[in-house]
């Protein structure tokens, strides 16, 4: 049981450096830490990693920014996110959880690739 509470403990120190240091990405590394350490079924782990993130996210935004929060220039893309969060979270009941893996995994690649040029 220790050692499971290290593992987590480490796999959320990781998300947390990860989303805190690039504004993002920590459920890069939670979706499939959570896979792994967990018995949660994986249409439930999506998820469970958007509700970790979004505390982290939060943390990240106020030491980042300084308390100081750039609504005007964020503010028209919390619109568009916010439609896409809406659909994304009706219609992904209904994407099989395999084509959510590879879809994840072609992001992720695809923003590796990008960033290296």
């Amino acid at each position: 049981m220790r050692k499971y509470i290290v593992f987590i403990s480490l796999a959320g120190a990781a998300a947390g450096i990860v989303n805190g240091l690039f504004g993002a990405g920590g459920g890069m590394i939670l979706v499939p830490l959570l896979g792994l350490s967990t018995h949660i079924e994986d249409n439930e782990i999506f998820p469970m990693s958007i509700s970790i993130i979004l505390p982290l996210s939060i943390v990240s935004l106020f030491i980042q920014s300084g308390g100081i929060l750039p609504w005007n220039e964020s503010l028209p893309y919390l619109y568009g996110s916010a439609i896409g969060g809406i659909l994304a979270g009706l219609l992904g009941k209904y994407i099989p959880i395999q084509w959510l893996h590879r879809i994840l995994g072609i992001l992720i690649i695809w923003g590796g690739v990008k960033f290296l040029w």
